[in-house]
């Protein structure tokens, strides 16, 4: 498969960024889009130019961190994909592929084709957690009974990998969908009931100060979102929020 690949090309968040294109050939159908990208660097490299920096770790669909916009959708054409999970089948030969960086403010580039994400680690610090006795008086936590929607529930929002996909999808770069599932697994759980008021208003409160614009229900991020995180946990975050809030 012959392809014309056209990636921005940035030195850092400071620098004026372009879109170059790359020609490339000999790409199996059975090879992942970063199978591809590092076909291209080996090319690049043995002719002694700068490779095109791109995140990854996991390779597995998990981390989140191979985040890329191809073709103006975040992980590219398929669905409930990551990008190292996307196969290059997905494309015809011949075919312009424009590969770009997630677009948002809270999200500045780093190099090329990666971009700096610790705004969700930010997010997820501010009340992301639950409190438990450690030391020595622990419990067990299936001594805890929980209703099985209730769990069911708590653990499709707990699937959520931060990738960013959900922002990228934004046409205000909201994080409201990455951000009401971080406070759903709890809020859903008898474990998270202590910190339930304190959490929501901490975690919204550190979502606006990053930058990331709000919510219009749009839904493009439940589409894009290679976990399928349901909107419904915006709904309920909403609810937390304005229970919080009135209690407060």
């Amino acid at each position: 498969m012959k392809l014309n690949l056209k990636i921005w090309r940035q030195k850092d968040a400071n620098a004026k960024g372009e879109l170059v294109t790359y020609p490339i050939k000999g790409i199996e159908g059975d090879m992942s889009f970063l199978e591809m990208l590092d076909v291209l660097n080996e090319e690049l490299i043995n002719k002694g130019d700068e490779p095109v920096q791109f995140d990854h770790d996991c390779r597995e669909g998990i981390c989140g961190a191979c985040s890329l916009q191809i073709n103006g959708e975040p992980h590219g054409p398929d669905r409930l994909v990551t990008t190292c999970q996307l196969h290059m089948r997905k494309f015809n030969d011949g075919d312009t592929i424009v590969i770009e960086p997630f677009r948002a403010t809270a999200f500045p580039v780093i190099n090329d084709l990666i971009v700096d994400r610790s705004s969700f680690d930010r997010i997820q610090q501010a009340g992301g957690y639950i409190s438990v006795n450690t030391s020595g008086n622990t419990v067990d936590a299936n001594a805890t009974p929980i209703n099985k929607h209730a769990a069911d529930e708590a653990m499709d929002a707990a699937t959520c990998i931060g990738c960013g996909a959900c922002v990228a999808a934004c046409k205000n770069a909201s994080a409201m969908l990455f951000t009401s599932a971080k406070v759903s697994q709890f809020a859903l759980l008898p474990q998270g009931q202590v910190e339930a008021v304190d959490r929501v208003q901490n975690m919204v409160r550190q979502m606006d100060l990053e930058g990331f614009g709000n919510c219009t229900n749009t839904g493009a991020c439940e589409i894009e979102c290679p976990k399928g995180i349901s909107l419904e946990n915006i709904a309920r975050m909403n609810r937390e929020y304005l229970s919080a809030t009135t209690k407060g």
